[in-house]
């Protein structure tokens, strides 16, 4: 969490300091970015509980922030004795996706892993197997407890658990699954750091760092969510997610357009062409002048992925 403008960090401190009073679950520790810069690490119980502390903020403080994408601690394995000399270790732990090294300099990737316990009526084991499936989740053993209730055991990583698993989870078992996990250490991933961009300029707020099996479906989903939620603009944007120089997933938010035909009533041909030709010069000289504003509420809109079905 950052503030919109550096100046009011203060403001934001105190307002923060004040809630976490009265929310004991809520952790908090500093945090900086180069592009967002001076901020907090904090961590809530799940995406609503996220939701309710935002809007406290904004209405009981007068506080606006900018919310980026939730992230695990990741470690990068260096592979040379240059770098190992430069970060003074050779694994590195990434709490932002900002510091993601490039795949050139590390031998490994590792990410976090849990080792969850899921208590649930058995009608709902199928729909269950499946959403942990979805998440990259090995079984590790499945038990029947009596004829109604089963345990199923499996080693999951923490990133596909920490925004909505125990939502999906919740909502696929109308409420009767329940959900204990415990530290598993780490294991090695195949990670790629996945930009967002739109019209070609990085959003810093939602970048993110994803399994390069999942990394196309991720980004597309992210493009389809933040096309909903970006207002119209007078010329086209274009949302795109991209790893490294490759663009994998597109969306595009059309303009609004001027009907600048409706005064010619027949005529020459060449007229309505030079018309429209002003026009498209007139969008592309906006394309690049436009500042596209991302509302707050988009970035937990994105958040937000569809319950798995």
């Amino acid at each position: 969490m950052y503030p919109v403008d550096q100046s009011e960090y203060n403001n934001l401190k105190s307002a923060i300091d004040k809630l976490t009073l009265n929310d004991s679950s809520v952790t908090v520790h500093r945090d900086s970015s180069l592009a967002l810069g001076a901020g907090w690490r904090l961590g809530f119980l799940g995406l609503l509980h996220m939701e309710v502390f935002n809007q406290r903020l904004e209405q009981e403080y007068n506080a606006s922030v900018i919310l980026t994408t939730p992230t695990v601690p990741y470690k990068a394995v260096l592979s040379s004795a240059k770098l190992i000399k430069e970060y003074r270790e050779k694994e590195i732990t990434i709490i932002n996706p900002a510091q993601f090294p490039d795949k050139s300099k590390v031998t490994e990737y590792l990410e976090p892993v849990v080792l969850g316990t899921i208590i649930t009526p058995v009608e709902f084991t199928g729909k269950i197997m499946m959403l942990c499936q979805a998440r990259r989740a090995v079984q590790k053993n499945m038990v029947f407890i009596d004829q109604n209730r089963v345990m199923l055991k499996y080693l999951l990583p923490l990133n596909e658990i920490v925004v909505d698993f125990y939502d999906s989870l919740k909502s696929l078992s109308s409420g009767y699954a329940s959900f204990d996990y415990e530290d598993a250490g780490y294991q090695t991933a195949e990670l790629v750091k996945m930009d967002i961009l739109l019209n070609g300029n990085i959003v810093e707020e939602l970048v993110t760092i994803v399994h390069k099996d999942k990394a196309q479906t991720v980004g597309k989903a992210i493009c389809e969510r933040l096309k909903d939620s970006l207002p119209r603009q007078l010329f086209e944007i274009a949302i795109q997610a991209a790893i490294g120089s490759k663009i994998i997933a597109r969306e595009t938010v059309k303009a609004y357009r001027k009907n600048v035909l409706a005064k010619c009533y027949g005529g020459d041909i060449t007229r309505k062409m030079k018309l429209l030709k002003r026009q498209a010069e007139g969008k592309k000289k906006l394309r690049k002048i436009g500042n596209i504003e991302v509302p707050k509420d988009a970035f937990i809109k994105v958040l937000k992925t569809q319950t798995d079905k």
